[in-house]
């Protein structure tokens, strides 16, 4: 049984291979754009979900041509926020201006993270079973300076991750809490892979023996 993972996030490699999983990576290449167009009367937690499923969907007939038995885990995050016009969902920053206008208004306050996750087990060339489910952890800002704000955002790091700030790289220095999962922030959640795993019928500590 092999666990592949959707995603070519170093975030999620990392949690995993710390957690003791050695994932096979594939990348979905999924238009995420092209997903939330089709479903803009969807709830945030509903639009997460259908992203990671999605993903996990888009590589699945080539983990099935690969492996006798595998699963699959596709992800997707978001961060649900307040701003000038109201509580917004947010993915990644397209350009410097939008992560230094996002950061205006987080700086100081708190915004949900929205983790999405999908689940396909593999067995003999085609899918035995699935799961998703989603999970919201409260992330509180702190308030860097403006020379902070600037240094950060010329790294290039907030224009790479949803919501524009991570827990486990820099963007750290600039958050002073999260009430919740704090894997799930870093962009997999293990207790709700480990739940939907078991949804599948697989349990999480039979993948440890591909630990590296």
């Amino acid at each position: 049984m092999r666990f592949v993972l959707a995603s070519a996030s170093p975030a999620r490699q990392s949690v995993l291979r710390a957690a003791g999983i050695e994932p096979v990576v594939r990348v979905s290449g999924v238009d995420e754009d092209a997903v939330r167009t089709s479903l803009t009367d969807s709830a945030p937690d509903e639009l997460v979900t259908a992203l990671a499923t999605a993903k996990a969907e888009a590589v699945v007939e080539q983990v099935a041509a690969e492996f006798a038995e595998a699963v699959v885990v596709g992800c997707d995050s978001m961060l649900w926020t307040g701003g000038p016009d109201g509580h917004q969902l947010v993915g990644k920053p397209p350009t410097p201006e939008e992560a230094a206008r996002r950061w205006s208004w987080m700086a100081g306050g708190t915004g949900e993270l929205l983790t999405g996750h999908a689940v396909l087990r593999v067995s003999n060339g085609g899918v035995v079973a699935r799961s998703s489910d989603h999970l919201s952890t409260t992330v509180r800002f702190g308030e860097p300076s403006e020379q902070e704000l600037d240094s950060y955002i010329a790294t290039g790091e907030p224009l790479r991750v949803a919501g524009g700030f991570t827990l486990d790289g820099l963007g750290g220095w600039f958050v002073t809490g999260v009430d919740g999962d704090p894997s799930s922030v870093i962009g997999i959640s293990l207790p709700l892979t480990r739940s939907l795993l078991a949804q599948v019928g697989v349990g999480v500590v039979s993948m440890w023996d591909h630990a590296s």
